[in-house]
């Protein structure tokens, strides 16, 4: 059994974990627009890589995590070894099956697929066609990253959650050598990015498996599926794939629009979103990773009034802690962050202009991203997974209001725009309901919290801006000028907001008490 440990190692180990993956897909994000730029080829594995990428969401991360984890931390709390090995066992086999029968379908089907979520394509048939061969090669990674993903629920809920916050390391690593070293024994060599997603995929699927029999667990299939567990568990998929469809029918609509905007639309909103994903990342999904199975803990104990929110509001603080200086500082450097990762080869200054533009729309929304991340668990460890859906639902509604209005004056960035404001809508409405059910009871002190940090955070700025204009940083000139430009900026605003924080009264300790 895991050892009772600080919430905050947990999410030191994580992050650090996924810092490195983050850190390793940047050098992916910058060989892919070195080698192949921003145009008709990347959009057409853009598109083919986020569909399979979207249902990621839906089936492993998202939904599955949402229904599994509480339901096996409940197992693994009260019930016998055998009876949660028997559990994880059917559900095994219940998802590979379900995700071979889609995998084939979309195969057989994906020149209708591709009309349905990029009709724009439609006008260029050989862009079409393109588009359609990257999908039949990229989809299977639907079914190889959702096992991975269940293995990884798994090492999270006994508290191991080092391995599965590595294992997308392995797809990065795998585009870096398939680019490369494979790019031009392919014609057209964008099939190599392809055939990376399908091995990557695989690779992150048999790297976890070693590490279940650390805790005694096999995955072997066994299709009996009448464990009432197990249909508990698709009961709660329900609502949870349609709360989780609903924020990536959002970001299909986004792509069937981008489709009509000028060539290079979907790729520039790629490469901002690539950049997004790093806080989003390395603090988001990490503080989410850890913070479901400890909610589930309390969630049905007397407990729940104190523990539980003790939790859920030490989680709140360190995302906003650390999320609303990431924003500020995006906003700021985003032209030189864009110009130092991607401005090389065939990527040329006006990509990075267009680049810029999304990144600056998607980083107002960073904060609610992240705290989608904070609150989502406070319901799910309640296995509540309806009320996120109502507030999916009038979220996805507000986001095509809004995408019909910024569309037109802004293009492709305000596609991002409004994707960042829904997400801040969701964050709002689910902070409200948790506080208004009494759910999560924040914690005293949250004034002079927010005075504090919002000191720090428009100092941090201040100065960013001023070494910005006054310093001589070269971020036009080689690869090495202005990396080590980008580092001295980065590190700079960083020193400046933790000094800042240290003198306003912040202490590490402070956040190292709440233990898992």
């Amino acid at each position: 059994m895991a050892k009772k440990g600080s919430l905050l190692r947990s999410l030191l180990n994580v992050s650090g974990m996924t810092l490195i993956s983050r850190i390793i897909g940047f050098m992916r994000d910058m060989l892919m627009a070195s080698y192949f730029g921003a145009g008709f080829a990347t959009d057409a594995f853009n598109v083919a890589f986020k569909l399979p990428n979207l249902l990621r969401r839906v089936f492993a991360e998202g939904a599955f995590s949402q229904a599994f984890v509480p339901v096996l931390a409940e197992y693994k709390n009260h019930k016998t070894h055998n009876e949660t090995q028997e559990f994880i066992a059917s559900v095994i086999s219940m998802m590979a099956l379900v995700l071979i029968v889609i995998v084939i379908v979309c195969i057989i089907f994906a020149s209708a697929v591709i009309w349905i979520t990029a009709p724009g394509f439609t006008a260029n048939p050989e862009k079409f066609a393109l588009t359609v061969t990257l999908l039949r090669i990229t989809f299977p990674y639907i079914l190889f990253i959702s096992l991975a993903s269940l293995i990884g629920g798994i090492l999270n809920t006994w508290g191991l959650f080092s391995i599965p916050s590595f294992t997308p390391t392995i797809l990065n690593v795998t585009f870096i050598i398939f680019i490369v070293y494979l790019h031009n024994k392919m014609h057209p060599p964008i099939l190599i990015l392809a055939w990376a997603v399908f091995c990557g995929g695989l690779f992150q699927f048999l790297f976890q498996i070693p590490f279940l029999k650390k805790i005694h667990i096999s995955i072997m299939p066994n299709f009996d599926f009448r464990n009432p567990a197990v249909w508990r568990v698709i009961r709660l998929m329900g609502p949870a794939i349609f709360a989780v469809s609903i924020a990536q029918i959002s970001m299909v609509i986004n792509t069937i629009y981008a489709s009509f905007l000028p060539g290079g639309s979907i790729s520039w909103m790629y490469y901002a979103d690539r950049l997004m994903e790093f806080p989003t990342g390395v603090l988001g999904v990490a503080l989410g990773t850890i913070l479901l199975p400890s909610l589930a803990k309390y969630a049905k104990t007397s407990k729940i009034s104190n523990e539980f929110s003790q939790i859920l509001d030490w989680g709140v603080r360190l995302c906003i802690l650390l999320a609303l200086p990431a924003t500020v500082g995006i906003a700021i450097i985003a032209k030189p962050l864009t110009m130092t990762l991607f401005m090389h080869g065939k990527f040329n200054m006006f990509d990075v202009i267009m680049t810029e533009r999304a990144l600056i729309a998607y980083a107002i929304g960073l904060m609610g991203l992240i705290l989608v991340k904070v609150f989502g668990p406070g319901f799910y460890a309640n296995q509540d997974i309806k009320t996120p859906v109502k507030v999916a639902i009038l979220v996805l509604c507000c986001t095509q209001i809004m995408n019909l209005a910024f569309i037109g004056p802004l293009k492709h960035a305000g596609l991002a725009l409004s994707i960042g404001l829904g997400a801040c809508i969701n964050a709002g409405f689910l902070c409200f309901l948790l506080i208004k059910r009494k759910i999560y009871v924040p914690q005293p002190g949250w004034k002079l919290f927010l005075i504090k940090l919002v000191t720090a955070v428009l100092i941090m700025a201040l100065v960013t801006k001023m070494c910005l204009l006054f310093l001589p940083f070269d971020f036009m000139g080689k690869t090495l000028i202005r990396v080590t430009s980008l580092i001295a900026i980065v590190l700079i605003a960083i020193l400046v907001y933790f000094i800042c924080l240290f003198l306003l009264g912040f202490r590490f300790h402070q956040f190292s008490k709440i233990r898992h």
